[in-house]
């Protein structure tokens, strides 16, 4: 039987902290957003509709960045306090190269590294021992 690669990635708008599951020693990656606050002071001075295209630009590279990690697992839970998990679940659900995935979305609020890696090793072994139970 085939090991399911498992992954859970904690976000918001601004970076996301990705926690693989089933290693021994837990290691979280962090993948930031280019779109800083200088960039938002920066594009604000020309006009609003400038920053949101530019916000809008550098989101689609973050989310991108974030696709091609979750490309290579086969479940997947995205959470966070802020709606950036919900903008990439949709992003994902859109490109059909993740019908394969399973993903989940939760609401959570801000987390230590600690935090983070409990809620995920508590996720999946929740979900694995139903599925160990049901056979």
């Amino acid at each position: 039987m085939k090991t399911l690669k498992k992954i859970g990635i904690w976000m918001d708008h601004s970076m996301a902290h990705i926690t693989e599951f089933d290693s021994e020693i837990k290691e979280t990656k962090i993948i930031t957003s280019d779109f800083t606050f200088q960039d938002k002071v920066e594009t604000l001075q020309h006009t609003e509709s400038g920053m949101h295209n530019k916000e809008q630009q550098k989101l689609s590279t973050y989310y991108k960045d974030l696709a091609q990690i979750i490309k290579n697992f086969d479940e997947v839970i995205l959470f966070g306090p802020t709606d950036a998990k919900v903008e990439l679940y949709n992003e994902l659900k859109e490109n059909h190269q993740f019908d394969a995935i399973k993903i989940e979305v939760k609401n959570t609020d801000k987390m230590s590294d600690k935090e983070q890696c409990n809620f995920v090793d508590d996720y999946f072994k929740r979900f694995d021992f139903k599925t160990t139970k049901e056979l």
